[in-house]
């Protein structure tokens, strides 16, 4: 139940950010935030609730994943690919319009198609596009799409009885297998080109400054309601035999319980919540390629929960947000070089560094992470 306790005192800190970037923000507040900014706190928002989708299957499961930002884009790709259509659509209405002689809905459809496919050297569409001009089934695929793969991986592999470091090997290799095979043209998302334009809405005309709070608004919403549900899942009885099957699953086994089902249960839970976060992450950072789904953006996943603490959701929230933001600040080229005379410290390519030096030394000296520190203090 320690999960629910903490549920209060999330939704008032997460209202309290909320109604602080809302009042200094250039929608509806004073202006202090830029625009970029405000879609950077709501990235970040979006990478705090694929933590806490990590920590659910890796913290209170103990199924250390390598995959799950596989998830995390393919939820990006289902709403990217109705964002492209709608958007493209539009243009191609607007380009025809002054035609003599109106076109007729085919000849629309294969104009969208021929601009959206043609830097693969394309010009129909692919049959994974059937649903791209229909929101609601859109939607509906982002939680499909990520939930079905994660129900397939994880019966074959949890029916096998793979544990330990062989599934997270297995879990990385069906990531990097994704992201190859969405690097080919012929795949029908563009490959290596990936989606793009996807920060402008279609149908709506408000600028940008009144998206970028909208899309923080609903990421703020997704994290609460994540949150809730997570905290929710991993108490009372089904968090104690989860926690169980993470601290000796042969036990949990040999007490009748269906270690399988419940390993399941919370994989394809957490992997929709990874693809509702991807849906909304997208939108606000404009583009999405197959470099976002390569396997080194879910190890940097579970670092972040390492360093946050996991077990602990708010751990992985602390986590997700405090290396997002820093990494923003390191990579954004708005952290000072540092000259040793010797050599010049440069962070755009000295974060990694920072960031690796930085999990070695919450591991060995702070192994419950963040949230371990923290809840020492409160103890104290």
């Amino acid at each position: 139940m320690r999960a629910m306790k903490t549920v209060p005192y999330f939704l008032a800190v997460l209202f309290a950010v909320v109604l602080g970037v809302t009042i200094l923000s250039q929608a509806y507040g004073t202006g202090g935030i830029s625009v970029s900014f405000t879609k950077v706190l709501g990235m970040t928002l979006c990478l705090c609730l694929a933590a806490l989708a990590m920590d659910l299957v890796w913290g209170y499961c103990g199924i250390l994943s390598l995959g799950h930002f596989a998830f995390f884009g393919l939820g990006g790709y289902m709403v990217g690919m109705w964002l492209m259509t709608a958007r493209t659509e539009a243009v191609v209405r607007a380009n025809m319009a002054n035609n003599v002689i109106p076109p007729t809905e085919a000849e629309i459809s294969q104009g969208t198609a021929l601009q959206i496919f043609s830097v693969v050297g394309a010009e129909d569409w692919p049959w994974m596009w059937a649903v791209s001009d229909s929101l609601f089934l859109s939607l509906l695929l982002v939680v499909l799409i990520p939930g079905l793969l994660a129900l397939v991986f994880g019966w074959l592999a949890f029916r096998s009885r793979v544990t330990g470091v062989y599934l997270s090997i297995l879990t990385q290799a069906m990531t990097l297998a994704l992201s190859l095979y969405l690097f080919q043209n012929d795949t029908g998302l563009r490959g290596n080109n990936g989606l793009s334009g996807l920060q402008n809405i279609p149908g709506v005309s408000a600028g940008q400054s009144y998206l970028s709070i909208w899309f923080f608004w609903a990421s703020a919403l997704a994290l609460a309601l994540g949150y809730v549900g997570s905290a929710w899942v991993v108490s009372g009885k089904f968090g104690n035999v989860v926690r169980g099957i993470r601290d000796d699953e042969q036990r949990v086994r040999f007490l009748g319980y269906s270690v399988e089902g419940y390993k399941l249960f919370v994989f394809v839970l957490s992997a929709v919540i990874c693809g509702i976060a991807g849906a909304l992450f997208y939108p606000q950072a404009g583009i999405i390629n197959p470099d976002e789904i390569a396997p080194i953006a879910s190890i940097y996943l579970a670092v972040w929960v390492a360093i946050g603490g996991r077990g602990r959701l708010y751990g992985a929230v602390i986590g997700a947000a405090l290396v997002s933001l820093l990494s923003t600040y390191f990579t954004g080229g708005r952290a000072p070089d540092v000259n040793l005379g010797i050599f010049t410290i440069q962070w755009i390519d000295w974060w990694p560094v920072l960031l690796g030096l930085g999990f070695v030394l919450i591991t060995l000296f702070a192994p419950n992470g963040i949230a371990g520190l923290f809840d020492k203090l409160v103890r104290k």
